[in-house]
């Protein structure tokens, strides 16, 4: 077996590991690693835990462990199922030195990464991603939680993985649709932090969407060094980390508006950027040939560019108004002057986001 990638989050009070390769989930010395205590619990939903847990399984003699299996998609991502974590950990007797290993997409991620941070207060969490939007972003960096019907992640808490398995042969059994959503979160670092990403996005991506090993092990390190850069200086968004919500405040209020999982994440941060593209252009920010080039990269990888019909500007701006970014009721955005140029916007204008929510079909 070829070595893994190795990327370290370096942090002042816990450092951790992300393992890209190929094969990984068979490289039972890799994760096992991570294994502090005799007590495992594995975290998966109904499409991920019959094609991969059973070779997890393999590699947990020894242990104490058992398997949670919850619904897969987005309207899973609650309280109720976070409810549903403990009562497992406490079947299987978990302690402090106890792990939850999540298998799955950012829903399995981000409710198991919850439960496990507040599990006696935290116990360790491995994250096994298998969706190219968790890969490079959900599963690094410590966000964990879940929705609520007024919002989306109003709930949860920073939590840092003990490490991260990225097995790229995973996402040869990711559907399209899920698969191009993930790309959208790649897009998002370029868009962010390098225009000669952007670029590299644009040549390659006839490559990326044919699902390309070396392209997308490329793709997905890029990523995540950018993603383990900016954790490494702001582990629980006290500032520039901040800057990685670029397009999200228009992305959860479209996924709120539209009901969890009719939008997928990746494809509403698409639209969410373009937006947010559109909005810097309005307000004089930056070129109007910066929102165009986002827009036909993003289109380029078959990327939505307007959201569902039928959403109202003024139900979309209350949405955001409940926005985790906002300071003492007024508005803040991540905004951008072009491509590798994005920066948080205080005190934008309630009537210029409408203007650019009025721009919806």
């Amino acid at each position: 077996m070829n070595t893994p990638l190795r990327i370290d989050v370096a942090l002042d009070q816990h450092s951790y590991p992300i393992h890209i390769g190929p094969g990984l989930l068979d490289h039972t010395a890799l994760w096992r690693d991570h294994l502090r205590g005799v007590h495992v619990l594995l975290v998966s939903d109904t499409n991920v835990a019959p094609l991969y847990a059973q070779r997890l399984h393999a590699g947990l003699d020894g242990r104490h462990w058992s398997t949670l299996i919850l619904p897969a998609g987005e309207p899973a991502k609650t309280l109720a199922n976070v409810q549903q974590v403990y009562e497992a950990l406490s079947a299987l007797g978990a302690n402090r030195d106890a792990c939850v290993i999540a298998l799955g997409g950012g829903v399995i991620g981000d409710l198991s990464g919850f439960a496990a941070a507040s599990w006696m207060r935290g116990i360790d969490f491995l994250p096994i991603p298998t969706t190219l939007l968790a890969m490079v972003d959900a599963s690094v960096g410590g966000k964990t939680g879940v929705n609520l019907p007024s919002g989306k992640n109003l709930v949860g808490a920073f939590h840092q993985p003990c490490g991260v398995l990225i097995d790229t042969d995973t996402l040869a059994t990711l559907p399209e649709r899920e698969y191009r959503a993930g790309l959208a979160e790649v897009v998002k670092y370029g868009a962010i932090f390098a225009t000669d990403f952007m670029d590299w996005l644009a040549k390659h991506s006839p490559a990326l969407q044919a699902r390309d090993p070396q392209a997308l092990t490329e793709a997905i390190a890029r990523s995540c060094r950018f993603k383990a850069a900016i954790v490494a200086q702001d582990p629980t968004e006290q500032g520039q980390r901040a800057l990685l919500n670029f397009g999200h405040s228009f992305a959860h209020a479209l996924e709120t508006a539209s009901g969890y999982g009719h939008l997928l994440h990746g494809e509403a941060v698409a639209i969410g950027m373009l937006q947010a593209a559109r909005l810097s252009t309005r307000l004089g920010l930056a070129r109007l040939e910066d929102e165009q080039r986002l827009g036909r990269l993003l289109a380029a990888l078959h990327l939505p560019l307007q959201p569902p019909p039928g959403l109202n500007a003024e139900t979309l701006l209350q949405h955001m108004r409940l926005d985790k970014k906002n300071q003492r009721g007024k508005l803040r955005l991540i905004l951008w002057r072009g491509v590798g140029q994005v920066e948080i916007v205080a005190n934008v204008e309630p009537a210029a986001i409408l203007q650019t929510l009025d721009d919806l079909p």
